[in-house]
């Protein structure tokens, strides 16, 4: 199937994952992020880098939004607005307020425009191998619009609902992710304190009962003390963690694990460690258990 033109705003790393896996199915894409380098690595995939969010609604017949923030967001819409054509279908994929995402989505209503709440599950990694899982929320005839753009660049497509629901189901994955990357830290260092080689501990409970994708996929990580370039930021995951704190309380739901996790997320920062990977956790609690076996 020959895809259609695909438009990309917001170039950071998710979004450029994105953009570089629609080149590789063949798709033509436009993109817009306010980093010239990043147009410009746009450019060199053999997509085009735009100078402004509008010329990609001009250029686009569908739109894929990637951005970090609400002021982002909303800012890129008021852009996009007047240029957008009826019948569009665009996916807002980022990790933002609920109330947000809906107003954006009348706006785009107003003008004959389809708006779909789509998260994505997995880290940057996952992103730039296609190792995501789309969670696509809105009217089910518009997510199958955009079934063969997200195929391109994940490896499983769920509609889980109407609007709204990707993103309630996506707080429910980050309150796993964000457990089980502080799981896995913990294990890592009672291991390392036990004088266990780490690479053997690592195959051996990825194929055991204590094995989580967490687990797997940042385990690598902590073991090499790898944590930059990060797939995922550790001052850019506290929006995430806000999100999930704030939406278990409008619910009235108890997240005594979650909660109890949250402050190594902020030691951290502390720790000045704020571009660094999430799997950083690891080097958070080695400084919190100094010695032969647990010194960085």
């Amino acid at each position: 199937m020959i895809l259609q033109r695909v438009g990309v705003i917001g170039l950071g790393i998710m979004g450029m994952a994105y953009a570089t896996n629609l080149r590789r199915a063949g798709a033509e894409v436009v993109g817009f992020d306010p980093v010239p380098s990043a147009r410009a690595a746009l450019d060199i995939l053999g997509g085009r880098g735009c100078a402004t969010a509008a010329e990609v609604a001009k250029g686009a017949d569908v739109i894929l939004m990637a951005l970090p923030s609400v002021k982002a967001l909303n800012a890129v819409v008021a852009e996009i607005l007047p240029h957008l054509h009826a019948g569009m279908v665009i996916a807002e994929m980022g990790t933002l307020p609920l109330e947000a995402k809906e107003a954006v989505r009348v706006a785009c209503s107003e003008v004959g425009v389809a708006l779909l709440d789509c998260p994505v599950s997995g880290t940057g990694a996952q992103a730039a191998t296609g190792d995501l899982v789309v969670f696509a929320s809105g009217e089910a005839a518009d997510v199958e619009v955009l079934r063969p753009v997200f195929a391109a660049m994940a490896r499983d497509i769920r509609h889980v609902g109407p609007f709204g629901a990707g993103m309630k189901l996506k707080l429910v994955a980050n309150l796993l992710v964000t457990i089980h990357n502080l799981a896995a830290a913990e294990a890592l260092l009672l291991a390392q304190k036990s004088g266990l080689d780490l690479g053997m501990v690592y195959e051996a409970i990825r194929s055991g009962a204590g094995n989580s994708r967490m687990f797997e996929v940042r385990a690598p990580l902590m073991i090499e003390g790898r944590y930059e370039p990060a797939t995922m930021k550790m001052d850019v995951y506290q929006k995430d963690l806000a999100l999930i704190m704030d939406y278990a309380r409008e619910v009235a739901c108890p997240v005594p694990l979650m909660a109890a996790s949250l402050p190594f997320y902020s030691a951290a920062l502390a720790q000045g460690r704020h571009k660094e990977d999430t799997g950083a956790l690891f080097a958070v609690l080695q400084k919190m258990a100094p010695g032969p076996e647990g010194a960085v």
